[in-house]
């Protein structure tokens, strides 16, 4: 039975133009007067953006004799600072498309958009740019129009048909957490093992006890064993490890808190990366943790690359 505050939700102003909610209970509504427009969307973001996506956006297109169509590249190993200096010139040169750089975490966005009579003459304006800049940046592009790191790494996978599989420490299974979360995972994932201990690091890896005496759980060498391990262990095409001290506790001075080592295997290519956050402060221990998880996805993508060569 409905309740008095679901019964409110029926309840629409005189000649509002009501749109149907397919994910809740609360309809949106838009009222026009005066040349202004007013939309009311429900709240929950899972609501509000199904309905803006399915229903505002048609609404709101019948007002303008233009489309505005927007691509989003994806860069990682780049500093927002260090693109926006490189494609300074070529950003201005351009007002349609229009090329804005945008800072999240642990990557840098590019939003390239274009104003057009239709969609499909915005894309054609679109894809030039977009090709140039791949070209200018080069392999720290690693998708374009991708909703994350992960996401490309599935795709991708998937494309060249490989599998992956993870030895995590530090990260605690977040690695294999942002791939399973993609739809589609399981074609391209094998297996991940989380090994904060030792003894799981050299009886369930092959670590050897001679590494972990002599360098230690946070090291290269250890980085490269567990990455090999994994590889082995779960039959693979690429292998893929962290270790590290995320903190806020466990630091020293030679390894402090923030300190990663990440480590990939493959039949062509092999690499370990020392990484050392910029952001070691008590409390920034999930930071540290997404850094890590992002660095050794991107990893997973060089392998790849590398793989397909």
């Amino acid at each position: 039975e409905p309740t008095p505050n679901n019964l409110k939700q029926a309840d629409m102003p005189e000649g509002a133009v009501v749109f149907d909610n397919d994910n809740g209970t609360a309809p949106g509504l838009a009222v026009e007067g005066n040349g202004k427009i007013a939309v009311l969307m429900p709240g929950p973001p899972y609501e509000m953006t199904a309905m803006f996506e399915a229903r505002i956006r048609p609404y709101l297109q019948k007002f303008s004799e233009k489309v505005l169509v927007s691509r989003t590249i994806r860069i990682v190993g780049m500093g927002e600072s260090e693109v926006e200096y490189r494609l300074r010139d070529y950003m201005l040169s351009h007002l349609n498309p229009t090329i804005a750089p945008y800072a999240k975490q642990s990557e840098v966005q590019l939003r390239v958009t274009a104003s057009a009579k239709t969609q499909e003459q915005a894309y054609a304006l679109i894809g030039p740019v977009v090709a140039e800049i791949q070209e200018m940046l080069g392999d720290v592009v690693y998708g374009v129009d991708v909703e994350n790191m992960e996401q490309a790494v599935v795709q991708q996978l998937k494309e060249k048909g490989l599998k992956v599989a993870t030895a995590e420490s530090c990260t605690g299974g977040l690695i294999s957490k942002r791939i399973t979360e993609i739809p589609g995972a399981s074609d391209v994932f094998e297996c991940g093992v989380c090994s904060y201990a030792n003894r799981i690091k050299h009886e369930l890896l092959g670590v050897s006890e001679r590494t972990l005496e002599q360098f230690g759980a946070v090291s290269e060498q250890t980085a490269k064993e567990m990455a090999e391990g994994i590889r082995r262990l779960s039959g693979a095409d690429i292998g893929v490890s962290v270790t590290g001290i995320a903190g806020p506790g466990g630091g020293t001075p030679e390894k402090p808190v923030g300190l990663v080592y990440l480590g990939v295997s493959s039949e062509r290519y092999s690499k370990v990366v020392r990484y050392l956050s910029g952001s070691r402060k008590a409390g920034s221990r999930e930071h540290i943790r997404y850094i890590a998880s992002q660095q050794a996805l991107r990893l997973v993508l060089e392998a790849i690359r590398e793989n397909s060569k």
